[in-house]
């Protein structure tokens, strides 16, 4: 059952995925084309709806996604209140498996709760649901914008705790040529580059990342012994991209990324590798009847080795982990009138995957092997509808998703070759049914008022089913019998514009989800994923902004009170705090645009105390940093950058297994160009 890309396979999917876009967009090709108006080829999706502020989100500008001291896309979402990872590392330093996302504090194990949208495909991996965030360059983007909350709606299942688009800069944006070349004091650098010419009736975009380094050690010096190592990272990413017009009012989009990700963490030969190729192809119509025809195919693959912390023996070799996920939608927005704004659509994810993996004795002899799989798939219909009424925007919509679990598997054996286990699983499908519902009301003087309330669901992904994992000294094993999450969530807030220059939000939240999945423990240093009766969360978030010429300030903050609710075998539980989950965050930026390309901003970032454990247990101190950016024009689009990492150096503790500790970035300086930023 295993899958690996080749070029034959490539071909093909490009092929039928172009087919059933081309397909979808011909039948809709008459009444787009009957719009006479001036034609513009943007490269992005749809407009956004009325009543789209209904659900609370924070845009992301370019020149800040720009601007961040890493230059890390994690880095620049960590800046909204409410959004994590399972863990505090970056994508240099972490293990690919735990840099699942969620928001508003839903979390509870490395999975990701919240959907990731890179102009419109789902980046999640098809077998972990972690996010490439190595992959995704920050200097390829428009903007980005981070829903929490919100429920599934249009955005498919799996958007549970919210959403996160990400879009594309076009060629108007990044120029003919941009280019940027950093190092950092331990010799670390940072290359990237981007060709973006006009072309006809659109423009293509080239670009290509590597960054590799001997990274810094992630084990505190008083816990350091000689198989100890550097947090060691090597990745590269390659993207195209090619927007152009292909009837009057239509737009033909495809997009294509691959990229190759190896790190080590703590031991020597404790390596981790992820590797992907993804192909997109999707019809934009901005007629009279609006379309956004999609679709995807996504290949992935994982290997992690895992060394042994007292006989620094390699234990386990997750040596092949293929993936594939297939997917698409379809979005009509017919022009019904009325100050009606109608979606119709559906959507579509298959996902399939692979594990194989060696366990081996201290003294290096073979102790088995285990091999495990499955297939996941959602096909979903949704309908929505945007009401303008003078001041008021009135919303609300449906969706039904035909969800699936098949093929499941594994095969346990024994370092002999006798099977240890050797079992099939029982096929699982089903329906779920979720709504949404919001409105805005435009009160004058700035303020705008808004509610809304929303259901969602997502279902285990193949790791949460079937791989297990370790990170010394727990052992957390897999369930194949998981349930699905159903969120439940409930939101008010007020936007308030005090003047043209500043801005104030407040939202409050109160959000549910039944069978929420978390690693529990059974006894000291083994533990199950399972599903609990619920997470629920309820808080606050803030943001803010305001501007006094060339000088900015901009914050958001958020405060969380979530909480287990358990019984049975997990009661334990009831009462406490999900794992990796602080009670409150928040981050403030103050920028200085001295003059034209010359950019000082100042970050302060705060993570509240969290706990490694589902128990309340081995805490993670909070932290708090500072970041430093800085831009100086040096001749024509040529500029001067310096970048300051964590500058008071502090401890960020991103790991506690029992008192072993792992640790975050330390103090990093970088200094470099860029052209054509």
């Amino acid at each position: 059952m295993r899958f690996h890309a080749s070029l034959p396979a490539v071909r093909r999917l490009l092929g039928r995925a172009g087919v059933a876009a081309l397909l979808a967009g011909a039948a809709i090709v008459p009444a787009v084309a009957q719009d006479s108006g001036p034609i513009i080829v943007t490269g992005t999706g749809l407009p956004d709806t009325p009543a789209t502020p209904a659900y609370g989100t924070v845009t992301i500008d370019r020149e800040t996604i720009t601007s961040s001291a890493s230059g890390r896309l994690e880095d620049v979402l960590g800046n909204v209140a409410g959004f994590q990872q399972f863990r505090r590392s970056d994508s240099r330093s972490s293990n690919p498996s735990a840099q699942g996302i969620t928001l508003r504090a839903l979390g509870g194990n490395a999975s990701s709760r919240a959907q990731v949208l890179l102009d419109g495909v789902p980046m999640a991996d098809p077998f972990f649901g972690y996010i490439p965030f190595s992959a995704i360059a920050p200097e390829r983007l428009a903007r980005a914008r981070v829903t929490r909350g919100g429920g599934s709606g249009p955005f498919g299942a799996g958007a549970l705790a919210g959403t996160v688009e990400l879009e594309s800069a076009g060629a108007e944006t990044l120029g003919l040529f941009s280019g940027e070349a950093l190092v950092d004091h331990r010799g670390e650098t940072a290359l990237s580059a981007t060709v973006a010419p006009e072309l006809s009736d659109g423009f293509a975009v080239v670009s290509g990342r590597w960054d590799r380094g001997q990274g810094f050690f992630t084990t505190p010096a008083d816990q350091r012994v000689p198989p100890t190592a550097r947090a060691a990272f090597d990745s590269w990413s390659a993207s195209a991209r090619l927007v152009q017009q292909v009837a009057p009012a239509l737009e033909l989009q495809l997009r294509g990324l691959a990229f190759d990700d190896h790190r080590m963490l703590r031991f020597a030969g404790a390596d981790s590798s992820s590797q992907g190729q993804d192909l997109s192809v999707r019809l934009v119509g901005r007629g009279a009847w609006q379309v956004d025809a999609l679709a995807y195919g996504q290949w992935r693959n994982f290997t992690n080795r895992v060394i042994s912390a007292t006989s620094y023996a390699l234990t386990l070799d997750q040596r092949d982990t293929p993936s594939t996920g297939f997917g698409g939608k379809l979005e009509v927005r017919p022009p019904v009138g009325g100050g009606h704004t109608l979606r119709l659509g559906t959507d579509y994810r298959r996902s399939e995957g692979d594990l194989a993996e060696d366990r081996y004795l201290a003294s290096g002899a073979a102790n088995g092997s285990r091999f495990a799989g499955g297939v996941n798939s959602t096909l979903g219909l949704f309908v929505e509808d945007d009401w303008q009424l003078g001041p008021v925007v009135l919303t609300g919509g449906l969706r039904a998703d035909r969800w699936s679990i098949r093929n499941g598997y594994q095969r346990n054996l024994a370092g002999s070759g006798a099977v240890l286990l050797d079992e099939t699983y029982a096929d699982r499908e089903g329906w779920e049914v979720n709504w949404r519902a919001g409105a805005t009301y435009d009160a004058g003087a700035g303020v705008q008022l808004r509610a809304a309330g929303y259901s969602g669901f997502r279902l285990p992904n193949l790791n949460e089913l079937y791989r297990p994992f370790v990170v010394f000294p727990v052992t957390t094993s897999a369930n194949p019998r998981l349930g699905n999450e159903r969120l439940t969530g409930v939101e008010a807030g007020v936007d308030w514009q005090l003047a043209p220059a500043a801005r104030l939000s407040f939202t409050a939240f109160d959000n549910r989800i039944r069978g929420a999945i978390a690693n529990v423990t059974l006894t000291g240093t083994e533990r199950q994923r399972q599903n609990l009766d619920a997470v629920r969360a309820r808080g606050l978030e803030l943001a803010g902004e305001v501007t006094q010429g060339r000088l900015a300030l901009e914050g958001t903050l958020a405060l969380t009170d979530a909480e287990v609710e358990a019984d049975g075998a997990a009661a334990a539980l009831d009462g406490y705090r999900p794992a990796q989950v602080p009670a409150w965050a928040g981050s403030a930026t103050v920028s200085w645009n001295l003059a034209e390309g010359a950019r000082i901003a100042a970050t302060l970032r705060h993570v509240g105390r969290q706990f490694e454990g589902d128990q309340e247990d081995d805490p993670l101190p909070a932290a708090t940093t500072v970041d430093l950016f800085a831009q100086v024009p040096l001749h024509g689009a040529l500029t001067l950058v310096g970048r300051i990492e964590n500058l008071l150096d502090e401890d960020i503790v991103t790991r506690n297994g029992g008192g072993s500790i792992d640790l975050g970035v330390p103090f990093t300086a970088w200094a470099g160009v860029r052209y054509g930023f």
